[in-house]
């Protein structure tokens, strides 16, 4: 379970003397941290699937420069992480500190700590087989001690404490996902990509269709140099017979794999729609598809491999 005492979704501009929102708060920060073992490795990949700059190891003395950087920077640096490891040599256990330096200069970090059960912090280890680093010549719990007192104040200081104990990975991400994602980031999107089989099929396919039962447009004359993108093609290929249930199986599979495909951390979906030489049938039906997926509420695109190839 997860104990979140501040969780909004957005962090509030700051203002200067004038009332005007500061440049700084124009960049988000998150400011990630706590026990060994306790997954700030899924933190920090689950911030960059929604979009964070994430800076690992980073040392405490220098998160004012890493955000001012970030300012300067714009574009994708404007929502950046920061994970701080008490293995680093720059390590302080001043962390409100440094928090109040980032404040005071205009900007407003929200802190997460993770952190576990003692018991459950030693399976982890002992699953890998690493030793704590802290341990030094001692035993793991004595590593995971140290650490808590070294980590004490930080954690008083979190806006966003996570306790991972009961947690699996796939639990972890989607917690950090509602926290700092928002909708659209959690949102698994389609691509609905046409090929061409004699090009060979896409390396990256999660599902590929055969669209080459249907009857060939190249065999129609004033079909043959058009594609699929084009309505005359088009109307030709879903208006045979099996074309219209051929897609809705489909979309209908799709639509009942999603679910389960977000639950399980996967953000990107390749449905491959094959014919022979991706120009018609396989164009076709992919746009039709990507149609039927974002009518049922989905974010869908197709995409033409070949298309132009011949």
């Amino acid at each position: 379970m997860s104990e979140a005492r501040t969780a909004a979704d957005r962090v509030d501009a700051p203002t200067g003397a004038d009332g005007q929102a500061t440049a700084e708060s124009e960049t988000t920060l998150v400011v990630v941290t706590g026990l060994s073992g306790g997954g700030r490795s899924t933190v920090a990949r689950a911030l960059e699937n929604v979009g964070y700059y994430v800076v690992d190891n980073l040392p405490q003395a220098l998160m004012l420069d890493m955000a001012e950087l970030a300012f300067r920077a714009g574009g994708a640096a404007r929502r950046t992480a920061m994970v701080l490891d008490v293995r680093s040599r720059a390590f302080s256990t001043d962390l409100a500190g440094a928090i109040r330096e980032l404040k005071e200069r205009g900007f407003s970090p929200r802190v997460v700590f993770v952190d576990a059960d003692d018991e459950v912090l030693i399976r982890r280890f002992e699953s890998v087989r690493r030793s704590h680093p802290l341990q030094g010549e001692g035993r793991l719990a004595d590593g995971i001690a140290v650490e808590r007192g070294l980590l004490e104040e930080a954690r008083d200081q979190a806006d966003v404490i996570i306790d991972t104990s009961h947690l699996n990975v796939n639990q972890l991400r989607r917690r950090i996902e509602e926290l700092f994602g928002g909708e659209d980031a959690r949102r698994l999107r389609v691509t609905v990509l046409s090929f061409g089989f004699k090009y060979g099929l896409p390396p990256d396919a999660d599902f590929v269709l055969d669209a080459r039962f249907l009857p060939n447009p190249y065999w129609v004359p004033e079909l043959r140099e058009h594609t699929g993108r084009e309505e005359a093609v088009s109307a030709y290929v879903l208006g045979q017979e099996g074309a219209d249930a051929f897609v809705a199986s489909y979309a209908d599979l799709v639509n009942a794999t999603t679910t389960g495909f977000e639950r399980e951390g996967k953000r990107y979906l390749t449905v491959a729609v094959g014919c022979t030489g991706g120009k018609h049938r396989s164009v076709a039906i992919a746009e039709e598809l990507a149609g039927r997926l974002r009518q049922s509420g989905l974010a869908a695109n197709a995409q033409h491999r070949d298309l132009g190839r011949e």
